[in-house]
């Protein structure tokens, strides 16, 4: 990086071309950079300022950057802002999250259960601190509106949301885009069932964000009642929730276990393989029919306790989904 800086200072003093052969890459290594640099910047674009008039609160990256391009779209960048919760709220552990025992507990159990997942307790320390100071940022004439849909991720954020935001005077409001665009967009012959507010395209989000002001405006009963349901769920020690009759629930983490072993059962494997299927297979299937938006890394991970506890048997090495594959476990006798 320091030498990529030094080729840019160089270049914007030299009064003669490039040699052709060279501006090329040169010229793009330079864009690169500075796209780079320039990161921290558009982060910040969208922290909360001063004068901004709306504040949107979202869970997750993907719903973020869809969200960022309806925005644009409608040109409301320098009066809306947003702020993102970027956990998956329905796996891990969220006991005592409030306090840095309690965060630094959902780490460990990420780096010792989620494949791929290399966030270190500090760091995770420094994310909880970030969006602290984000929410602080909120003007108290801004509204605050908090993005919701029927899954646990995000009805667990919403209480969450309401929970960290405190007495804060602004006005909130909570808005379902999925329900907004399946209203909206569904059709008897054509209609879309969305898990999670993520997979909602950005020019769908549009029309929901310009129907925000019927959402649904919490009173201080309200915020009560969804700051309790946040303490009781942060009181609960299991690793996996669902949304179901309107409410948060934690399950037991093998609830899908079965799931997962009557979609093995149903697949059929490459002929030649030995009975094995690739894991990714299986939980891109699982992925696909449940219907609650639980994450494949969750479906993975229960994979690999199943191998693990003897019911499955792995051939491969499990460093990613695409490198093993799985069957259930055989007898002796079968395998002869």
């Amino acid at each position: 990086m320091a030498q990529i800086k030094r080729l840019k200072e160089q270049s914007e003093r030299l009064e003669a071309p490039l040699d052709e052969h060279i501006a090329g890459p040169v010229a793009s290594l330079l864009g690169y950079y500075t796209s780079l640099m320039d990161t921290p910047k558009k982060r910040a674009f969208w922290d909360p300022s001063p004068d901004c008039t709306h504040v949107h609160i979202v869970c997750g990256d993907s719903f973020a950057g869809g969200m960022k391009q309806a925005l644009t779209g409608l040109g409301w960048t320098d009066s809306h802002k947003l702020v993102t919760l970027r956990e998956n709220y329905a796996i891990g552990p969220l006991r005592q999250l409030d306090s840095p025992e309690g965060r630094k507990a959902r780490s460990d159990w990420f780096l010792q259960n989620i494949l791929g997942y290399s966030t270190a307790s500090d760091e995770c320390e420094e994310m909880y601190m970030e969006l602290m100071d984000k929410l602080e940022q909120i003007p108290e004439q801004a509204q605050v509106v908090i993005w919701t849909s029927g899954n646990a991720c995000e009805q667990t954020g919403l209480r969450l949301a309401v929970h960290l935001l405190g007495n804060r005077p602004n006005g909130i409001v909570v808005c379902d885009a999925c329900a907004i665009c399946e209203e909206l967009y569904n059709t008897p012959d054509a209609s879309i069932k969305y898990r999670s507010s993520g997979e909602i395209p950005a020019d769908k989000l549009r029309e929901a964000l310009l129907r925000i002001q019927d959402g649904n405006k919490l009173t201080a009963a309200d915020i009560t009642r969804l700051d309790l349901e946040w303490k009781n769920i942060s009181e609960q020690s299991r690793v996996l929730r669902i949304w179901q009759d309107n409410a948060v629930l934690e399950v037991p983490a093998d609830y899908y276990d079965s799931y997962l072993l009557e979609k093995l059962d149903y697949l059929k494997p490459p002929s030649g393989d030995d009975g094995f299927l690739k894991s990714a297979r299986l939980i891109g299937e699982a992925l696909g029919y449940c219907e609650q938006c639980i994450g494949d890394a969750y479906f993975e991970h229960r994979v690999r306790e199943l191998i693990y506890s003897g019911v499955l048997e792995i051939k491969g090495v499990p460093t990613a989904m695409r490198f093993y594959s799985v069957r259930r476990k055989q007898g002796r006798e079968t395998e002869r």
